[in-house]
């Protein structure tokens, strides 16, 4: 557990994930989420008994404080960790049906960006959130504890491809994310710094147009491919000679934009 690239293969190659805190564990379980095993230091066993108790073959493994630090590399102080079964994901297109607001986060490795993303995601009424190949796993025990759990609440999947996605040569790729939104009936927005760019305020959010939002990494945006497929380009508007938000914040405006333009605001 202290090796975080190894971490990060071996959990999705077991099928597994991992689950830290009262709050997020008991999310998880109410999502339906299945524990294959608990941890938690002897100070814990009582607080922790409602949820572990609902599972009275799945094994619970107590140990000291320092033992249990060396073993996960970091200091338990919110009680326990919990090895979940790591549930099957829907397809793109099972789960843009019925959906009118989504959020696609393209490429952002930073686990704490993605965990604050689903976050606003469930705050702000989005109906699914699509990550593409190469984001970072939003069932890494740091996004799950950024999100404080909401990553249960909301629908999300990662996308077989997207634009600049690389596939087996002689091998069809699978259609991209931008064109299964737009075969969905929806209107794909990209929040760039780029010429074209519509300030945010000026943009057509409201009940009569599906929207979809793509959001990339800080470093270098979105890929070029990504900006051409998409329908609009959106910029939100800044005082103060700052030309944009973190990511994450980013996400939290323009969903909070969308959400009022519906009439929730």
């Amino acid at each position: 557990m202290t090796d975080v690239r190894l971490r990060s293969r071996v959990e999705v190659e077991r099928g597994l994930f991992m689950a830290e805190s009262f709050e997020v564990i008991s999310r998880a379980l109410d999502a339906g989420a299945v524990p294959r095993s608990f941890l938690m230091s002897e100070k814990w066993i009582e607080r922790f008994a409602p949820l572990y108790a609902r599972f009275p073959r799945v094994p619970v493994f107590v140990g000291e404080e320092p033992l249990i630090e060396q073993l996960t590399g970091f200091h338990l102080h919110r009680g326990a960790l919990a090895a979940m079964q790591r549930p099957v994901l829907p397809s793109a297109a099972e789960l843009l049906e019925g959906a009118r607001t989504v959020a696609v986060l393209e490429d952002i490795v930073d686990h704490t960006n993605v965990g604050a993303m689903f976050r606003s995601a469930a705050a702000l009424g989005v109906d699914a959130v699509l990550v593409t190949p190469r984001c970072a796993d939003p069932l890494y025990r740091r996004s799950i504890r950024v999100s404080m759990g909401t990553v249960f609440q909301v629908p999300w999947t990662r996308l077989e491809a997207w634009p600049h996605a690389p596939h087996p040569p002689g091998v069809p790729a699978p259609a991209a994310g931008v064109d299964l939104l737009h075969e969905s009936g929806f209107d794909v927005l990209a929040l760039a710094l780029t010429d074209q760019a519509v300030p945010l305020d000026e943009v057509d959010l409201g009940p009569d147009r599906k929207v979809a939002f793509v959001l990339g990494t800080e470093g270098h945006g979105l890929q070029p491919s990504t900006l051409a497929a998409v329908d609009q380009h959106v910029i939100i508007p800044m005082a103060g000679g700052v030309d944009s938000l973190n990511v994450a914040a980013a996400s939290a405006v323009v969903l909070w934009q969308r959400r009022a333009m519906l009439g929730a605001g």
